[in-house]
């Protein structure tokens, strides 16, 4: 996710790098969603100050024996007052972090723009490319047709984008797991 203050220090370069992906300028809206939520969260810190310097008042006046009732009702206004900031700074601060959330990462410098995968210029190839007398299979359709990979089933235990491995694949996927996790594949 992008940092939203360099988002502040840098939106002409934000913006310049989502125009590059083909989107339109998204810096002013996001940084009017921080200024909100620090506004807010700022509001809310003012307001506790106040009230804790009039509870500091409260014990005085006490302490000399005056009535504080209307001091007492200023912190009970103070504290709804304090939730609601507090509220609207969480709002502010959840849509901004939707909004960051739902950028795609800005390109490197070096990649060539273009509107899709087209405009990509090749640097190198190694080897040529396999050329076979029959339409390939993807790797999921192979595993599913083959009984070793579940995807149905992973649905039902936590949701898309995940798969249950079964069989020799299972028996497979710990110790290359195991051997990535060493380093071995860097």
């Amino acid at each position: 996710m992008f940092d939203i203050k360099w988002i502040r220090e840098n939106p002409g370069a934000f913006d310049a790098a989502l125009k590059r992906r083909g989107m339109v300028p998204a810096a002013d809206g996001l940084i009017a969603l921080d200024t909100r939520r620090r506004e807010a969260l700022t509001r809310a810190q003012d307001i506790q100050a106040s009230r804790n310097k009039v509870a500091k008042e409260i014990g005085a006046a006490k302490a000399r024996g005056e009535d504080a009732a209307d001091l007492i009702a200023e912190v009970s206004r103070s504290k709804q007052e304090q939730a609601e900031t507090e509220e609207a700074a969480r709002q502010a601060e959840s849509e901004l972090e939707d909004a960051l959330a739902a950028l795609p990462n800005v390109p490197a410098e070096d990649v060539p723009e273009g509107a899709d995968e087209d405009a990509n210029v090749e640097i190198r190839r190694w080897g040529d490319p396999a050329e076979f007398d029959f339409e390939p299979k993807e790797h999921f359709e192979i595993g599913e047709g083959l009984g070793l990979m579940d995807f149905e089933r992973a649905a039902k235990l936590s949701g898309a984008r995940f798969v249950v491995l079964t069989g020799a694949l299972a028996r497979l996927e710990r110790p290359v797991a195991s051997l990535e996790k060493a380093g071995l594949f860097e």
